[in-house]
């Protein structure tokens, strides 16, 4: 889905610097044809603090006077081993917090710093999920991680809600969308996963939304001007 919203975001005419692990050249040759800018950084996410001191230094290099609005998307996501936690290695465990909860926080700290002095409108969109607001087994790292997303998103809310211009930021669920995760989950051990027909059974009733259906409607919810009176939210309601 982040890159159906790097596509559409580019398509609209807006300005892009994207975090992945990957570069995608066909992303640049897009921002080209439509005169936007794009600049993509190769980063393990799971090295959080080096993601955000860098995105804090080249925010700094900007001048926040020439923007009329500037966003944070945190999107990315990663699933440790589907099992019980006590079948999941420490290390694995670890990594998925610091893609699924530590990054998201760092690049938050790190925009909110570098972006305190401008005047342009800010926003805060963090990509949560349903299983931040309910349990599953064998999902515990996953559902802390969106939990906790889900709660630091309440309290950057309070924090900005007292200062000037402060940042809108919300956290959205955006649905069940047709991504390699939804295979991962279907792919698991079903001796180990109580929920996988929940799962095979989305995909096989036509349930799940393209990346491209996803974005359209995550974009459309960033750009309401109620944005953020909610701090958690789903697409679905």
């Amino acid at each position: 889905m982040g890159l159906a919203m790097a596509e559409q975001l580019i398509a609209a005419g807006h300005d892009l610097l994207c975090i992945s692990r990957k570069t995608d050249e066909a992303l640049t040759e897009q921002a080209s044809r439509h005169g936007v800018f794009c600049e993509q950084w190769e980063q393990d996410l799971s090295q959080s603090e080096n993601a955000a001191q860098r995105l804090e230094r080249w925010l700094a290099k900007h001048d926040g006077a020439s923007l009329g609005s500037v966003t944070l998307i945190n999107n990315a996501g990663l699933l440790p081993r589907i099992a019980p936690l006590g079948e999941i290695a420490a290390g694995d465990l670890a990594n998925a917090l610091r893609v699924d909860l530590e990054a998201p926080m760092l690049l938050t700290g790190a925009f909110l710093r570098a972006t305190s002095g401008w005047k342009a409108q800010r926003r805060i969109l963090n990509i949560s999920s349903g299983l931040g607001r309910r349990a599953m087994a064998s999902q515990a790292a996953y559902c802390a991680a969106k939990a906790g997303m889900d709660h630091f998103t309440r309290c950057v809310a309070l924090e900005q809600a007292g200062q000037p211009n402060g940042a809108r930021i919300c956290a959205l669920a955006p649905g069940v969308i047709d991504t390699e995760m939804q295979v991962q989950l279907r792919g698991a051990d079903s001796s180990q996963f109580p929920d996988i027909g929940n799962f095979i059974g989305l995909k096989e009733k036509g349930s799940l939304a393209s990346p491209q259906e996803a974005a359209a409607k995550v974009l459309a919810f960033l750009g309401r001007p109620d944005f953020g009176v909610n701090p958690v939210a789903d697409i679905r309601d």
